[in-house]
């Protein structure tokens, strides 16, 4: 922190470049035709805030001044490059008449995002490098973040997110939303996107809180969005998931941030109105019957959501739900959760048996969740000794504050 920066302001800036970057990045990407230019000046541009608002304070709407300080910053340094190399002067000149012909109005900035989503989903780049770009460089998350998520480690996902940029670049590839024929070519890609930043925002990988409202929100404003562009039973079935579980948010942790589980959540507090939207999303896309995995676990949503209890809930039917998705999209994590259906079905025995056969794959080995859901299934047998070591290993696997807390308390509930 700068020394003529006050902790306040300081803290304000943070939380500007956590909801704002990736908008800002989308613009101006639009505004200078070129994602590392563009990216340089953001931070160029953030940078300057620190210098300037500390006497001038914080503007009212700071996205526009960092927007325009940032083009200008580019602007600049382009200008700064062309005196040694004459064919920067060309470019120079591209970029102010591309900025001074290319405003920035509120209404296009929203889509700014949604048209770098899509263009970092082009079919030229290979998929993996799709998500990775994607969701580091538009939606924000750190190279840990994305890389907890694929299960990978940061430097891979790097590496990724280096190729891809090089091939947007050399191919190159324009920033805009496909026609109307290219949109399903790259429309599993970005629901994959859109789903993933939504996930992150549910259920955060590190940190001091459970869920980043600004994500889940921001996943399903995108959401809406592209459904208005293409209203395709998956694009509805993502939505419906997307509202049905973010339903739940304000009952998933106590007034203090403390992790609540389903089984003891105060259901008064679900938001019904997201809850009639996700299920009225929902009956359109099932009954399309074109629907995929989006809509099935939408319709596992739709159950838990419609239940009035844990023990009302319909687990054999959540159970079937799961056996259809593992069929069209098999996956160790929706085993586990299998699993774990199974378990409130027949009983923590059979739920065990399910568990230990995935982690036998070992495909989930260092994913805590898996040796939570163990540790929960050895917890209600009585086999305290072998739940202890097990929320043990769960707990040197998780990164967030919350999720440590509640494994920390189950392990001295145990002592």
């Amino acid at each position: 922190m700068r020394q003529n920066v006050s902790e306040e302001l300081s803290r304000t800036i943070e939380r500007l470049y956590r909801s704002e970057s990736g908008r800002i990045l989308a613009t101006l990407v639009r505004l200078l035709g070129d994602l590392d230019v563009a990216e340089e000046a953001m931070h160029e541009a953030f940078a300057a805030a620190l210098d300037t608002w500390p006497q001038t304070g914080v503007p009212d709407n700071p996205r526009p001044w960092l927007i325009s300080t940032a083009r200008f910053k580019a602007i600049d340094g382009m200008r700064r490059r062309a005196r040694f190399d004459s064919a920067q002067k060309d470019l120079v000149l591209y970029l102010e008449a591309r900025v001074n012909e290319a405003p920035y109005e509120e209404e296009e900035i929203e889509d700014d995002r949604l048209r770098l989503i899509f263009t970092c989903c082009h079919p030229a780049l290979p998929p993996e490098g799709q998500l990775a770009l994607t969701l580091r460089e538009v939606c924000g998350l750190t190279t840990e973040e994305i890389a907890r998520a694929f299960l990978i480690t940061p430097a891979t996902l790097a590496q990724r997110i280096v190729r891809a940029k090089a091939k947007i670049r050399d191919t190159p590839i324009r920033y805009e939303v496909p026609s109307p024929q290219e949109l399903p070519e790259r429309l599993g890609a970005v629901l994959q996107v859109v789903y993933l930043v939504f996930n992150e925002g549910y259920s955060a990988a590190a940190g001091a809180e459970v869920t980043r409202a600004e994500l889940t929100a921001e996943a399903i404003r995108l959401g809406r969005l592209v459904s208005g562009l293409l209203p395709e039973p998956e694009v509805l079935g993502l939505l419906s998931l997307m509202l049905l579980q973010e339903s739940r948010r304000a009952a998933r942790t106590s007034p203090t941030g403390e992790l609540i589980l389903l089984e003891n959540q105060d259901r008064s507090l679900w938001n019904r109105e997201q809850i009639a939207e996700g299920v009225a999303l929902l009956e359109k896309a099932l009954k399309s019957r074109g629907f995929g995995s989006y809509t099935l676990q939408a319709a596992i949503a739709a159950v838990h959501a419609e239940a009035e209890s844990v023990a009302l809930t319909d687990w054999r039917q959540i159970v079937a739900l799961y056996g259809r998705l593992i069929r069209i999209q098999p996956s160790p994590v929706v085993e586990l959760n299998r699993a774990v259906a199974v378990a409130m079905r027949d009983g923590p025995e059979a739920g065990l048996a399910h568990i230990d056969a995935v982690l036998e794959d070992g495909e989930l080995a260092n994913y805590y969740l898996a040796h939570s859901a163990r540790a929960d299934m050895y917890r209600r047998l009585g086999r305290t000794a072998e739940a202890r070591s097990s929320y043990e290993k769960a707990l040197a696997l998780t990164q967030q504050e919350p999720e440590r807390q509640f494994l920390q308390k189950r392990i001295r509930e145990l002592k």
